[in-house]
């Protein structure tokens, strides 16, 4: 297909329109201040994937909270309750990247737009507001009971997106490969790789990179709503 014939649009928060590394790296380094960025992301990450596959049901700001303690006593250092709970409780004020308002705004005019994120909705209030409530509709794990990749949350976006009549033209748009691009594919979706990571070291704390070949790569969300509205 191409991109032109697509009139809804799904899309991963944290990493692909969020800056999750950079949102979480700051609270993180509260823990641990002199370890790198990129190492303290992928030593985060693997714990929260462990975390949220043994509590599928565990509301996201619990999962961040959870890992950020584990990780302490991984590191040899004691996170007091209050400081992880500061830290789970941050999730809606991580910031933007710097051209996903504007994107999310441009690919209004002609597409629906879907939130499938492994977020909690408390948690995803504040990050909607930073993207200026765009959506027209948001799937978490909270309401799933599952959090990516399990296949269960990429089903109930393929089942949302039926009702509303999109199948056939939706596009599945994420960072990670790990959390995204792999289920989406074998679900038989097609996928728009945001590859926010292109430039920087290590994997961050969106995942392993997998052998999965997205149909589409950009750098940005910039470029990728101009591609799509390019074709409109």
């Amino acid at each position: 297909m191409e991109l032109r014939n697509f009139t809804v649009l799904s899309f991963d928060c944290y990493g692909t329109l969020i800056d999750w590394d950079a949102g979480l790296a700051a609270q993180l380094h509260r823990i641990a201040p002199d370890l790198a960025e990129h190492d303290l992301l992928q030593r985060y990450a693997a714990i929260e994937a462990e975390i949220e596959h043994s509590h599928p049901t565990m509301l996201y700001r619990d999962i961040v909270a959870t890992t950020a303690t584990r990780l302490g006593k991984d590191l040899g250092i004691d996170v007091s309750p209050a400081l992880a709970a500061e830290i789970g409780g941050s999730i809606g004020t991580w910031p933007p990247f710097p051209d996903s308002v504007q994107a999310l705004a441009d690919l209004k005019q002609c597409c629906a737009l879907v939130v499938l994120s492994n977020v909690d909705r408390q948690s995803f209030a504040g990050s909607a507001a930073l993207l200026g409530d765009p959506f027209d509709a948001v799937l978490t794990a909270e309401e799933i009971g599952s959090y990516k990749p399990d296949r269960g949350n990429f089903e109930a976006l393929m089942a949302h997106v039926d009702r509303i009549g999109g199948t056939g033209k939706h596009l599945h748009v994420a960072q990670s490969l790990f959390h995204d691009h792999v289920p989406a594919k074998a679900l038989g979706l097609p996928t728009a790789w945001i590859n926010r990571r292109s430039s920087k070291p290590g994997e961050g704390a969106s995942g392993p990179t997998l052998d999965v070949a997205p149909d589409w790569e950009f750098p940005d969300m910039r470029s990728f709503a101009a591609a799509l509205m390019a074709n409109n």
